[in-house]
This record gives C-alpha cells, structure tokens and sequence, in this order.
C-alpha cells in the first residue's frame, strides 16, 4: 500500500468563517499575522462560465492568451465572487495556531452574488449548493466586496513584496480579486491586466497548474493532482474556498520537493497564470 504523504500541520485544521460581522477583526488578525506567515494560498468560487468562445474561433483553440483573456473578461465582468479561501503558511507549512493546539485558515462569504437574480452557470451553482455553500445566508450575513476591498489594500495580503502567492488554475480568481480591489471591470488589455496582478500581489506569484506544465505525469485538476502526489485534504470539502486554499498549498509544496528538489528551480515558473501564458 503506498504511503499517504500528510504534510503539516498534523494539528486539527479549523476554517474561520468571514462574514460582515466580522470582517474587520478578522483583517486585524490577519494583519498581525502576516510577517509571520508570509505565504498566501487562495482560492474563489465564483457562478461558473456563463460566456464561452465559439469552438470555431482559431485562436481560442490554439490557446491564445488574449483569447482566453476575453473570455475571461466578459464572465468576470458580468457575474459576482461567492467566496475567497485564504490559507497563510510560513516557510516551513506551519500554519498559524493563535495560541492554540489547532490551526486555522480563513473563508471569507460575500453578500454581492444573488442566486434569485443574477446570471449564473446552473451546474456550478448547484455543486457549490451540494458542497455545503448557503446561498441565502451568504446575501443576508455576507461581506460586502468594496468594504473588504478597503480591508483588504491595508492588510499586508497585497501591495507586499515580502509576501508570496500559491494559487491553482489562479486566471479567474485573480480576475474576481483585481475587479473587486479596483471597483471597475477588468481592463480591456491582457497586458494591464497582468500589470495590476502585478502591483497587487508582487513578483512571487505560483500557479500550480503551470507549473504542472513542467511535471512528468501530472495533469487534471486539483483533486485528480493531490490524488497523485498523495496529499490529504485536511479539512473541509472540495469547491469549498477555505478547504481549496490549504489543499493548493500543499500540493505546491509537495510538487516542489518530489519535482524541483530542495533548490530554487521552481522559481523561474513564477508569474505565469495557466492559459494567460504570459510573463506577469
């Protein structure tokens, strides 16, 4: 039987749920946190893809990247975040324990996306039902996405050059986290674009999925990839932003020591974000 790989922490791992009421301590926390634990896991969950490119258009097909940009785009612009699962790590995978024998992670829930009226995938928002997401109490306790636009500029997340970001399939929850955090549509250019994920988040960005690029046998999604480097989810469900956030950190850890060894390979494949291949 093939081992399972359980990185840390082997402690219980507890997710924070975010909501309006309390936001800003949460963000306080965070804040002092943040020189500690300068590694930052995220993931979203957002109302699926309502807009697809025509199966004929060339340069959707050839994996153009201001194709998939566009697309990209017309979705984000059109629909509203859900969730953002926050995952802070220091160097060694520790996560914070606030003084306790547990760790934890945060979930942040918005208020902005109204499943009674807004444009959304019917089968995304379903499978986000099933796993556990309470979308009427997301629109009555949930966060609103300019307030924690402003908490969030103030809390060392962002405008950090000492922090690092790990992310997976990260082109649309950039997207959803740029819009919110300029309060406008994302910008008509792939280029201003990845200029902004720039500014906000810095120079050390990863994502998993590119990097898988450059992995022999590694393919698939999220799950399907931690099944094969044999990483647990340590809490938590799949679809869940908090549980996705520490399970993408996991599997960039993992990926660096089975596939990049104990130096510093892998950073040459930062600021790329899978199907917007081009340098940030």
């Amino acid at each position: 039987m093939k081992k399972t790989d359980k990185p840390p922490p082997a402690r219980q791992v507890v997710v924070r749920s975010v909501w309006s009421g309390n936001l800003e301590s949460e963000f306080l926390l965070i804040r002092s946190l943040i020189h500690l634990f300068p590694i930052i896991s995220m993931d979203t969950e957002f109302p699926g893809v309502v807009v697809r490119p025509s199966k004929d258009d060339p340069n959707f097909r050839q994996r153009d990247p201001a194709a998939h940009y566009s697309s990209l785009k017309a979705n984000v612009d059109m629909l509203n975040l859900i969730q953002i699962g926050i995952t802070l790590s220091d160097y060694e995978g520790n996560l914070p324990d606030l003084g306790t024998d547990q760790a934890y992670i945060w979930e942040f829930n918005f208020r902005d996306f109204d499943v009674a009226r807004d444009t959304y995938a019917s089968d995304s928002v379903e499978l986000l039902r099933r796993q556990g997401i309470d979308f009427e109490r997301n629109r009555e306790q949930g966060i609103d996405s300019y307030q924690f636009a402003q908490l969030m500029m103030s809390s060392g997340l962002v405008l950090n050059n000492d922090v690092t970001w790990v992310t997976f399939h990260s082109a649309y929850d950039f997207g959803y986290i740029v819009k919110c955090l300029t309060g406008r549509l994302l910008p008509e250019k792939l280029s201003e674009f990845l200029r902004l994920v720039r500014v906000f988040f810095g120079d050390k960005v990863y994502d998993v999925k590119h990097m898988m690029r450059f992995c022999a046998s590694l393919y698939g999604g999220l799950d399907r990839v931690c099944k094969s480097l044999c990483v647990e989810r340590m809490t938590g469900k799949s679809h869940q932003a908090g549980s996705d956030s520490l399970l993408t950190l996991h599997a960039w850890r993992k990926i660096r020591e089975v596939h990049f060894g104990d130096n510093n390979v892998h950073e040459k494949y930062a600021n790329v974000l899978y199907g917007l291949e081009v340098f940030i």
